[in-house]
């Protein structure tokens, strides 16, 4: 494998607004193992920028350097064989002083790199894309992929209610819930009418629905049939959940159809200790010692805005004696 084919980590750049901070963050943590407000990740991590609904793209790292002249000497290595390219320069509007830079500096940066490509340039249908920035006084360049987002197409599913979770909240629930999607087994017990399922089946995840209510059941069934994807939801309640999971995702019943008293969130959080290690709560209420008295310890919260109300997020894993 020659030097220009291999991967030196990843850079993420990210876009959100002050009410989504606390829950970008919490996903930055849960994807990368550490936050930064600087809107932009570096990590050896390879995840699709597809699954987050706050990474704008990512450049696989191929060249760095502590000067742009670093990078420039090592594009001869560029060698594309007759394909199209074009190089673009990332646009992060949080960087510190020392990293920004002016705007014709950008495209004459570009331009310089592209000369020292061996290809033909091709801003409107490349068949690679590249990209730079200055990050922490250092240069990067490498592969560009933009994010697709996903999450926004389904927002126009058959069926929904005011008070479900947004498609892009759910999204990064999916995430928090199941970083790292291989080998593991997720349960979304009180899923109502899917918003969470849809998400994660989306991105690949092995997960399964149920709910008490036979019309949010169908819906939720709709709803996955609508996007083309297929995931099993059952009608029942959570206490007949006799299969082990690595993860389970509970939004506290509250909507148009259901809203649970404080005796049945406790169930709810006490049947759920019999069948998963790891428990995402999504609540309006403090559930702190309820949380803990069904066994479980919160390992990292977050509130999750929404016009009009709030909603936490408790990250949880089972207590062990």
């Amino acid at each position: 494998m020659n030097k220009f084919s291999e991967s030196n980590g990843f850079i993420y750049t990210y876009a959100y607004t002050s009410d989504e901070k606390a829950l970008c963050k919490l996903e930055m943590r849960a994807l990368f193992g550490k936050d930064t407000d600087e809107k932009l990740v570096k990590s050896p991590r390879d995840v699709d920028p597809s699954r987050s609904p706050f990474i704008k793209e990512r450049i696989e790292i191929l060249f760095e350097g502590d000067q742009i002249a670093d990078i420039l000497s090592q594009m001869p290595a560029v060698q594309l064989s007759g394909k199209t390219f074009k190089v673009i320069f990332v646009k992060i509007n949080s960087l510190p002083e020392a990293d920004q830079v002016e705007y014709w500096q950008k495209r004459e940066i570009e331009s310089q790199l592209g000369r020292l490509i061996t290809g033909k340039a091709d801003v409107r249908q490349p068949d690679r894309t590249f990209g730079i920035v200055s990050f922490q006084g250092r240069w990067y360049f490498g592969n560009y992929k933009q994010s697709e987002s996903v999450w926004f197409r389904h927002q126009k599913k058959p069926n929904g209610y005011s008070t479900a979770l947004s498609t892009k909240v759910a999204r990064a629930v999916a995430n928090i819930a199941a970083p790292n999607i291989a080998g593991i087994k997720m349960i979304d017990p009180c899923c109502g009418i899917g918003t969470v399922l849809v998400e994660g089946l989306s991105m690949g995840m092995d997960i399964v629905g149920r709910d008490i209510n036979p019309l949010v059941v169908n819906g939720s069934r709709e709803n996955i049939a609508h996007f083309q994807l297929k995931g099993n939801v059952d009608l029942g309640p959570i206490s007949e959940v006799k299969e082990l999971y690595d993860v389970a995702v509970i939004d506290m019943p509250y909507n148009l159809y259901t809203s649970a008293t404080p005796e049945e969130q406790f169930s709810i959080l006490k049947h759920a200790n019999s069948f998963t290690e790891k428990l995402i709560v999504v609540t309006l209420d403090n559930l702190d010692s309820m949380v803990e008295r069904a066994g479980f310890i919160i390992t990292d919260r977050c509130i999750a805005k929404k016009a009009g109300f709030s909603r936490e997020i408790l990250v949880c894993k089972k207590e062990r004696a």
